[in-house]
């Protein structure tokens, strides 16, 4: 991909789910009258609001945001779809002279934007289906032990080995005759700053135990059986997103509400420890302690970060 071909800065906030990402983008966008494009995964599926924590219609009233509500949940998503969004976005913003926040935790989104993205081929249903069919059968390790077993060195590069879906990527690539990983794969983002939100694990915890605790209360179950109701099956990834598989389970009558809640609370934690652990190595992060602090005096630690390094550039 052409570097050149976005021409675009922006400003970066990353870190965990229950960082206050949205919360601190949000304040920060009203105030410099930017657009925040969401690198989240998740939040690009319509209808899928409680579940993933999406910005309420109040603040999307009050900021112009990319990147959410732009499949239905039916349907699958890809990184070159969201790098799409991301060139209107700019676009969009360059027409209108406003800056550009980009907030979220998905690692491979931000990952994208600032090196790039490999022009990679879709498989064929065949190979797609030969290694779907090893995930059901044997799992995550499953998938981890035939990479490992076809080149230790496809392992190595990968930044989150434990992501099924990138382990069955890996695989396919194989498959398709790709003798090596694709050079982004092992490339560390260390040209660019990118601001973090860092949260001691013990408060995180909490912030994620109060966030599921809310979502059931707001009506997550309704929502998901909403959901269940207008598309029947959802797509892979809509189906398997944390909250929404739980609350799935539990309309079926496999989980009870509170074994729903603390699966959903452990899921969760999960994501962050390896979101952290991804960004720790990806990425040259300027982190930003959360703790200790109200939110005014946040909020301008981020400015002032985002003041000595200036907006990154953007391949889009």
């Amino acid at each position: 991909m052409n570097p050149s071909a976005c021409n675009a800065q922006a400003y970066f906030l990353v870190g965990p789910t229950a960082a206050g990402k949205t919360t601190v983008a949000q304040r920060l966008a009203e105030s410099m009258g930017a657009d925040i494009l969401s690198a989240d995964s998740m939040l690009v599926y319509q209808g899928m609001n409680i579940g993933t924590a999406k910005p309420s219609a109040a603040e999307q009233s009050r900021v112009r945001y990319w990147g959410l509500d732009l499949v239905e949940p039916s349907e699958s998503f890809s990184v070159a779809r969201f790098i799409q969004e991301a060139r209107r976005c700019f676009e969009s913003a360059r027409e209108r002279g406003v800056t550009v926040i980009i907030a979220g935790g998905t690692g491979l989104y931000i990952k994208a934007l600032l090196n790039g993205l490999d022009e990679l081929p879709d498989p064929s249903p065949e190979i797609r289906a030969r290694w779907q069919a090893v995930l059901e059968r044997d799992g995550v390790e499953g998938l981890r032990t035939a990479l490992a077993a076809r080149n230790p060195a496809w392992l190595q590069v990968l930044a989150d080995p434990s992501n099924s879906r990138r382990l069955m990527r890996a695989l396919e690539l194989m498959d398709s005759g790709f003798s090596e990983p694709p050079q982004s794969w092992g490339k560390r983002s260390r040209e660019s700053w990118v601001t973090g939100l860092e949260v001691p694990r013990d408060v995180l915890i909490q912030r994620i135990e109060l966030r599921v605790n809310e979502m059931y209360a707001a009506g997550l179950l309704n929502e998901t059986q909403a959901l269940m109701a207008r598309y029947g099956a959802l797509s892979e990834t809509a189906a398997g997103a944390i909250g929404y598989a739980e609350a799935m389970s539990c309309l079926k009558g496999t989980l009870s509400r509170a074994a729903a809640v603390q699966l959903t609370i452990q899921r969760t934690r999960q994501l962050a420890k390896r979101q952290m652990t991804w960004f720790r190595h990806q990425m040259r992060v300027f982190w930003v302690p959360v703790a200790g602090i109200d939110l005014d005096a946040l909020v301008a630690k981020v400015a002032e970060d985002w003041m000595q390094h200036g907006p990154q550039s953007v391949v889009c």
